[in-house]
């Protein structure tokens, strides 16, 4: 046991570095600070889990053909895609864009989907696109509201119902509706048709190719003449692009006028 001198003699030792900030002990073996920790070794599994990938599925969409074909009449059709319920768009309009102008006009026009103010409204082109697509026609002697067929329209979309925040339509959206569309073009009987912009021309000409390449080349679209145009909207952003849908115009107009020379 250590004396009386020895233990002061170690304490005042003790708050001598403890006055010099000594804070930790040192103890007798040396520690190197700048060694590195080898890493932990991971255990190895004793078998391989077996990493199962789900199927990719492809939605399932209702066939609404029967029941578009059901429709005798165009109030027929109309009433019948005022109570589908099978189109997920309908949940969030405020109305079924159905049409607009003369169902006997010889001229037939199909546009996307409706936007925020012909969602309002119920009634397709009649925002901006729909002034720019009004002063497009009446250039070549066509409105929606004439009553002589021969200078009258009939304006219609592939979409009856708003895609949310004006997105492109879905696939699936599209093939659900596509037999009202078909029925409606039945009904109708129009002499021509116009497909405006990307969506209606490559649902009813079943091609790949942009609008820039399929503006007025002529097909058919159940066995009736058909054209697509430039979507007004898009004019409005590229006016550039004005003097081609000028001559497509020209060209619908040179066909009602039966000068066109197959």
């Amino acid at each position: 046991m250590p004396n009386a001198a020895q233990f002061h003699h170690d304490l005042a030792l003790l708050d001598w570095h403890l006055e010099l900030g000594v804070d930790e002990a040192i103890s007798e073996a040396s520690v190197n600070r700048y060694k590195l920790e080898a890493p932990a070794s991971k255990p190895k599994p004793t078998t391989t889990p077996e990493v199962i990938t789900p199927a990719k599925s492809e939605p399932v969409v209702f066939d609404s053909t029967p029941l578009a074909q059901a429709c005798e009449n165009l109030a027929a059709l109309r009433a019948a895609m005022g109570a589908f319920e099978h189109c997920p768009l309908k949940q969030g309009a405020r109305n079924t864009v159905f049409c607009d102008g003369n169902p006997s006009a010889r001229v037939m026009i199909i546009g996307e989907a409706p936007g925020r103010e012909e969602d309002r409204e119920g009634k397709p082109f009649i925002g901006k696109a729909g002034q720019m697509l009004d002063k497009m026609f009446a250039a070549i002697g066509l409105s929606r509201h004439e009553e002589a067929p021969e200078s009258a329209l009939y304006i219609t979309n592939v979409l009856p119902w708003r895609p949310p925040q004006n997105r492109d339509p879905k696939p699936e959206e599209i093939a659900l509706m596509k037999p009202f569309l078909l029925r409606h073009i039945e009904l109708a009987q129009p002499d021509f048709i116009i497909t405006m912009g990307n969506p209606s021309t490559k649902t009813l000409r079943d091609t790949s190719l942009g609008i820039t390449k399929m503006h007025g080349q002529w097909g058919e679209v159940l066995g009736i003449p058909s054209v697509p145009l430039f979507h007004p909207a898009y004019l409005l952003r590229s006016p550039e692009q004005k003097r081609l849908a000028w001559a497509d115009l020209l060209s619908l107009k040179a066909r009602l006028e039966g000068k066109h020379h197959a």
